[in-house]
């Protein structure tokens, strides 16, 4: 996707976490700057994105989750943005559907394919706390004012919103851009089961940072099904989901 944008990028870091880099079967027009980290236990994103942009040669930088294909106009779009000063900008995304990959030319059909993400379709401007990290940009400057992503956060969840957070807290404006990713498709936990411990510890953390909770939404979840309840501005756990409970809330 980034060697067919209308804009080449300047370079590309991967960061490999917990696994081996592996070599890349074609030749690409760029770049490529592979790292590789080891992480206890859940994978700390937070900390692989710090390290992303500590070994990027770039001033203004581009995010990208792994399974995120760019539109074409993508590297062209954030560089039309790159000279705002103290800006995190937000691209929007678009969820590609199941066996996307399997259709004739994919590649250039990538719109009809996908579907827009469900809580932001309608949002010009995305809020702070509707940041998300799977697609933005910033400079190496405006990274070190928000205070890059706070690696006390490990596994699934609370990253994201505690880096808006800190870009608010420390004056930094938040600007929605239409460059465009698309999400590839792949199984997913509603609600997300399969991270429930991280969520509790990465939810109580944001709370103690922040004064209020994150993830609301799982939250709520957890509690109707009898798994947690709320006291004294706590989660208490009753109970973690069974085996069972978890591959049942599978979508594939």
């Amino acid at each position: 996707g980034l060697a067919k944008n209308s804009v080449l990028p300047k370079e590309l870091v991967i960061v490999y976490i917990n696994e081996r880099a592996y070599a890349l079967e074609d030749d690409y027009p760029f770049a490529i700057n592979t790292l590789e980290i080891e992480t206890k236990g859940d994978l700390n994103l937070a900390e692989a994105r710090n390290i992303a942009i500590k070994n990027s040669s770039s001033l203004f930088n581009i995010f990208l989750d792994v399974d995120c294909i760019p539109a074409k106009d993508l590297v062209e779009l954030y560089l039309s943005y790159a000279d705002k000063k103290n800006t995190l900008l937000s691209g929007r995304v678009r969820y590609l559907k199941k066996g996307f990959a399997d259709k004739s030319d994919w590649m250039s059909r990538l719109m009809e394919n996908s579907r827009p993400d469900p809580i932001r379709k309608e949002i010009d401007q995305y809020s702070y706390e509707l940041f998300w990290s799977l697609n933005f940009g910033c400079s190496k400057e405006t990274f070190a004012k928000i205070g890059g992503f706070d690696q006390n956060f490990i596994g699934y969840g609370a990253e994201d919103t505690d880096f808006g957070f800190s870009a608010r807290n420390n004056s930094v404006d938040h600007v929605t851009v239409d460059a465009l990713a698309y999400h590839q498709y792949h199984a997913s936990y509603q609600p997300p089961l399969n991270h429930f411990r991280s969520i509790i510890l990465n939810a109580t953390q944001f709370f103690q940072k922040w004064k209020v909770w994150p993830m609301m939404g799982w939250l709520n979840r957890f509690e109707a099904s009898g798994y947690i309840i709320f006291e004294n501005n706590e989660i208490i756990i009753l109970r973690e989901p069974s085996e069972e409970e978890t591959a049942a809330s599978l979508i594939e």
